[in-house]
């Protein structure tokens, strides 16, 4: 019951203008960061781990300014999933190296953990004619799943594989010219992870990045998302040169080195409520 007046909720906001729902998501924001301690502690401890420079103070602003920009995006889903196609289009902004994605040529699409990451993947399977795909993990409550997984097959062909569905699987759609849209800069577990540095951390990443673009013979081209006044600005980039290069550590620790970048530009709109650094190297102290 509490889900479906949830997602009644979303389909009201879908139809408020884009000020309101976002002030709305600063509001709910600055609840959220007083009442959910653990995970204000745990984006706290990542910022201080990543950015040892700056003072509490800065650390604690950035921190309230990730969940306010967090709860915004949220929101935002009700207009992403719910709101006309013209307002949707109107809202999401595809700039950048975006001949990157034309063609039929296979891509692993780059898409790191920012708060508009829902907002890049409709913009993509709205805007261009390609079939996309992307990995998806069930959620528990199976409103809610079937609620998530409609809103992002709403436009294109889009195509969600679960975790079963297998390496083979996505390969083989890879291959065939459906672009990948992979989110491999979380800590997943040790298990097949490689420690390489985060902002000189070490930190469990899943080298499949580097693996999927081998297997699938696809360049990799990054795709960040950036909340805006108006909606997203969604940046395609140029593909990466000479990746993969056949050592998957390397590139790993390359993938993370040109992230931190991509961070530095928008800190605020990173996804450290996530406990990047949960797993730990044999022999280090836990980090939480």
């Amino acid at each position: 019951m509490l889900s479906c007046l949830g997602i009644g909720v979303m389909r009201v906001l879908g139809r408020l203008p884009l000020a309101w729902v976002r002030a709305l998501g600063w509001l709910l924001g600055c609840v959220l960061y007083v009442l959910a301690v653990p995970r204000r502690r745990v984006a706290q401890i990542n910022l201080r781990r990543c950015f040892p420079d700056r003072s509490a103070g800065q650390i604690r602003a950035l921190a309230l300014r990730t969940f306010v920009h967090f709860s915004q995006a949220w929101l935002d889903r009700g207009w992403l999933w719910h709101g006309s196609p013209a307002v949707v289009r109107r809202r999401l902004s595809l700039v950048g190296a975006v001949n990157e994605l034309q063609g039929e040529a296979p891509v692993v699409v780059f898409a790191p953990h920012f708060v508009g990451l829902d907002a890049g993947w409709t913009a993509l399977t709205q805007q261009l004619p390609r079939h996309f795909t992307t990995i998806y993990t069930d959620q528990a409550n199976k409103v809610v799943d079937a609620w998530m997984l409609a809103g992002r097959r709403r436009f294109g062909v889009a195509r969600l594989f679960g975790r079963v569905d297998g390496v083979k699987t996505i390969v083989a759609s890879l291959r065939q010219g459906e672009p990948l849209y992979l989110l491999p800069d979380m800590n997943f577990g040790p298990h097949e992870s490689v420690f390489v540095p985060f902002y000189g951390v070490p930190a469990a990443t899943v080298p499949s990045l580097s693996r999927f673009a081998r297997l699938g013979r696809a360049r990799v081209v990054p795709v960040v998302t950036r909340m805006t006044r108006q909606g997203y600005e969604v940046q395609v980039m140029p593909a990466w040169q000479g990746f993969p290069s056949g050592d998957v550590v390397a590139d790993t620790a390359l993938m993370n080195l040109r992230l931190q970048t991509y961070i530095d530009t928008m800190p605020d709109q990173y996804f450290w409520v996530h406990k990047r650094f949960k797993d730990q190297p044999p022999g280090a102290p836990a980090v939480y």
